[in-house]
């Protein structure tokens, strides 16, 4: 009798023992801790566990944080000589008192950075030496405070058109096009260790990613210090195809670090056929453009979670020249997303809901993983 028993108590404890190595295993970071950097972008709910179950799932499934909004120009430097460091200081001590590896965003766009920057007392237009000692000031002193803590820096946001040109930001318009190469070289020289990107959207369109490689290479042929190329993924179900992303990622890789900066998977209609992530975009809200307010039919989830699968198989096939993949929030709730391009709509673009708990598409990522 006691001999059964015990064969009951060790297959109890075996499976157990089994559930409990599974359920430790079964977190991002740990899935791919052989791959890549698994990173997310935080609000400072997260970062101040104030929303404390955000908190928690990113010390369990993060190792990498960047910044979503509080390194930005309009946040951390709002005045002519004024600086607020206090919300970005928080955000990185979070990231140290954990051990992650802390992404600054972002140094130099043309969103979200103060009319002041590219102005005088009179509202001209500053001239370009006034505003590359703007420029100057700036990266130096924000880089400088957080040197030795931040791993790397998106200095240049978005300086593309779709078709591969220069954007007609106030940067070009005043310094002109080695707006550029001044801004990573005063990351450079501000923190010689840090690693430095260049950072924009929808570059698996063929003409844009070509012109993120013409700039990098334009740049390194300069002896300017970039380290690489991030591409946010800020994607849907159909865009871009796995080939659009195998032949990115394969192209970018020949330059140096690979970086996935910003992942979500819009599951939402595209009003107009609209595509990319230009903030200023802005679409009525519409019933038919907001079909999900109840919640997430099975069958969505479904494509999500093998979109994502897809997606990561083809991560893991590059994995060793990429180096992160960030997903721009931690929840559904988080997202921005769910006001972007239209506002006031209900997405769901990310590996946890609302209710931070896992979804179909985590699975698939973590399934991903095992292959």
């Amino acid at each position: 009798m006691f001999s059964k028993y015990l064969k009951t108590w060790i297959s109890l404890a075996f499976i157990l023992c089994l559930t409990a190595t599974f359920s430790a295993q079964t977190n991002l970071k740990d899935a791919y801790k052989n791959d890549f950097l698994i990173g997310a972008a935080l609000n400072p709910n997260q970062y101040n566990e104030r929303d404390k179950n955000g908190a928690e799932l990113v010390k369990k499934h993060f190792n990498s944080i960047t910044a979503e909004n509080v390194m930005k120009w309009q946040k951390i430097h709002p005045l002519n000589g004024k600086y607020d460091f206090g919300e970005a200081d928080k955000f990185v001590e979070f990231g140290l008192k954990n051990n992650m590896v802390i992404i600054g965003h972002t140094l130099v766009w043309h969103n979200q950075t103060p009319k002041w920057v590219f102005e005088d007392e009179k509202g001209n237009p500053v001239s370009r030496d006034e505003l590359l000692k703007r420029m100057k000031d700036h990266i130096f002193t924000v880089v400088g405070r957080y040197k030795g803590k931040v791993k790397g820096w998106d200095v240049v946001n978005e300086a593309l058109n779709d078709d591969g040109t220069l954007r007609q930001s106030p940067w070009l318009k005043i310094i002109g096009e080695d707006y550029i190469a001044k801004a990573f070289q005063f990351a450079h020289e501000a923190d010689p260790q840090a690693e430095l990107y260049y950072n924009d959207y929808s570059l698996e369109n063929g003409a844009k990613g070509n012109g993120a490689i013409k700039l990098v290479k334009k740049l390194q042929a300069q002896n300017i210090h970039v380290t690489g190329i991030g591409t946010q993924g800020h994607w849907d179900l159909k865009f871009p195809t796995i080939e659009q992303i195998n032949k990115t990622i394969s192209e970018f890789s020949k330059l140096g670090k690979v970086m996935i900066t910003e992942l979500d998977v819009d599951v939402l209609p595209t009003p107009y056929g609209f595509s990319g992530a230009e903030i200023t975009v802005n679409f009525e809200l519409q019933e038919k453009l907001n079909p999900f307010k109840k919640g997430l039919p099975e069958e969505i989830q479904k494509k999500q979670a093998q979109r994502y699968g897809e997606i990561f198989k083809i991560f893991l096939k590059h994995k060793e020249h990429i180096s992160r993949v960030t997903f721009w929030g931690v929840t559904d709730g988080d997202s921005w997303k769910n006001n972007f391009p239209v506002r006031g709509r209900t997405n769901y673009p990310l590996l946890f809901d609302r209710q931070w708990k896992i979804k179909p598409a985590f699975d698939a990522v973590t399934e991903a993983a095992k292959q």
